[in-house]
């Protein structure tokens, strides 16, 4: 979501045309990159960011192309459903999960009864993002976060997230060689944009910096504290895979439809393996990722909370499936 970092794609991929030749910003026909970093240095000292950390942070800094070419590839074609779940639920990520888990069993419980968010959400998520803290980004946010301020098309929104971004600096939670994510500004294990950070990062080890980069802990905890703050219900389910009546209306299937379980039931709807639908008072949605004929869910409160980490459904539907296959 725009308020957590861009979506490279509502529904989570895409085959993108490449764009050729270098580009310039929409500031650049009424201003220079120099200028605007001026503007930007008093701003920043405005905000109350210390001069240090703004000479530190801003000075030798460039436009980067690259940023500018992917804030507009345009996509070819949107993956299926299909085509999205089983590029992300592959075997190699769910086996890693379930290693790490075990692994770190003790700092998730641990996290868990903090937050009171399940351990296994809070892994898929981790494995989503940045495959485990494996591919966290390269670009130096500051440095992007600048060039897409400079260029105009979302200048506001930009500046706002560069200034956070300069703020988490002068706190001393991380340096700006370290500071580095994606081409949009996401940073850290957790792929959180800054003024994210600034509400929800916690520092989990009480070493007095919350580390999303390098500390396990911090990363882990930080997720739990947004999906927290996103309205995780504990103990209940996300939901779950079912078989729909011949016949189903598909109108019905939609997250703005919200109806009891029990009157799902009554109106057919059942589980794949036969088994008996759980929390019949539950509010829940059915969706059909693909149409008609396709996959179908059945989806509760914990699924809307997902969501609120990346509003894609099939981002959240490959979150919810993996934290079933790593528990």
């Amino acid at each position: 979501m725009l308020s957590r970092r861009l979506l490279l794609g509502a529904l989570g991929g895409a085959t993108l045309t490449p764009l050729a030749g270098p580009f310039l910003g929409a500031h650049a026909a009424s201003g220079s990159y120099e200028d605007f970093l001026a503007g930007l240095r008093e701003e920043a000292h405005q905000a109350g960011i210390s001069r240090l950390t703004i000479s530190r942070s801003l000075s030798n800094l460039r436009p980067l192309d690259r940023v500018l070419q992917l804030d507009r590839r345009q996509p070819e074609f949107t993956l299926t459903w299909e085509q999205y779940r089983d590029r992300q639920l592959v075997p190699q990520r769910i086996d890693k999960g379930r290693q790490l888990a075990a692994d770190n069993r003790q700092l998730l419980e641990q996290i868990g009864i903090r937050y009171r968010v399940s351990p296994r959400v809070i892994m898929a998520i981790w494995g989503m993002e940045t495959n485990y803290g494996a591919f966290t980004g390269s670009f130096f946010v500051i440095e992007a976060l600048a060039t897409l301020a400079w260029d105009g098309r979302r200048s506001a929104y930009f500046r706002q997230e560069l200034i956070a971004a300069l703020r988490i600096l002068d706190e001393g939670h991380v340096t700006p060689e370290r500071m580095k994510g994606s081409w949009a500004g996401a940073m850290g294990q957790p792929q959180f944009m800054p003024s994210n950070f600034s509400k929800l990062a916690v520092d989990f080890d009480g070493d007095g910096r919350r580390d999303i980069w390098d500390d396990r802990g911090d990363a882990l905890a930080s997720i739990a504290n947004y999906l927290s703050n996103s309205g995780w219900r504990e103990q209940e389910p996300w939901g779950r895979e079912v078989m729909l009546p011949a016949g189903f209306d598909p109108a019905l299937a939609s997250l703005d439809v919200k109806r009891p379980l029990r009157d799902w039931v009554a109106m057919g709807v059942q589980t794949n393996d036969g088994t008996s639908l759980q929390g019949l008072d539950m509010e829940a949605s059915i969706l059909q990722p693909s149409g008609a004929g396709g996959q179908a869910f059945a989806v509760h409160a914990n699924f809307a909370a997902i969501r609120r980490y990346n509003p894609s459904t099939y981002y959240a539907l490959a979150v919810a499936m993996l934290s079933d296959r790593v528990a």
